[in-house]
């Protein structure tokens, strides 16, 4: 079987998570066609989507002009998982705090954007994530904090006592880079273990 994977690619890390994804679907004995989303159209012959990190204010703006918004949300209306990290995951959210990004309301959280600090504050640590026998060595680069859950959301991680992952149904989101190692267990879990 071949997994056809959208992977939003406005800006950020796309070739990253194109080979997370292949990492993924090889572990489970699965082909996987990265398809490069940056016009409408292409979302609904995706099984999978990724929404990468970047700026989220351009993201966001991006997506709504050309009608990829709408592709997304219906994605997501049919049960197709995502996985939205680090910008992803702010326009992901139900409310980033922050008028310039207009958010799609996949997750039901808000976040707090750049909540770990500057480029300079990047840092990596050991993660324990709800699902990983051992601890994901994620990758925090100007991170976004989940500074509020809804009912219905699960917490997959917590960092010094603040929610960096979770899932809203179909919906995996974090506030780190999984696509920045080579450990391709939380893309996984996003597509494989939902």
């Amino acid at each position: 079987m071949t997994l056809r994977a959208g992977v939003l690619a406005v800006q950020g890390d796309v070739s990253e998570h194109a080979a997370a994804i292949e990492r993924a679907a090889t572990a489970h004995d699965e082909a996987a066609e990265v398809v490069e989303i940056r016009e409408a159209g292409l979302v609904p012959d995706c099984d999978v989507l990724l929404m990468p990190g970047g700026e989220s204010t351009t993201i966001s703006r991006h997506i709504h002009r050309i009608g990829i918004d709408e592709e997304i949300e219906a994605h997501v209306a049919a049960g197709k998982p995502v996985l939205a990290t680090c910008a992803g995951l702010i326009v992901a959210a139900s409310d980033a705090h922050d008028d310039r990004v207009d958010t799609l309301n996949l997750l039901d959280v808000t976040v707090e954007r750049n909540a770990f600090g500057r480029q300079r504050d990047s840092f990596e640590a050991a993660l324990d994530v709800d699902g990983l026998g051992e601890p994901f060595p994620a990758v925090f680069i100007r991170a976004p904090l989940i500074d509020y859950v809804g009912d219905d959301v699960d917490v997959l991680a917590t960092w010094d006592d603040r929610v960096v992952a979770v899932r809203d149904g179909p919906v995996v989101g974090t506030s780190f880079h999984p696509e920045l190692t080579e450990d391709p267990r939380i893309h996984d879990l996003a597509f494989f273990e939902a």
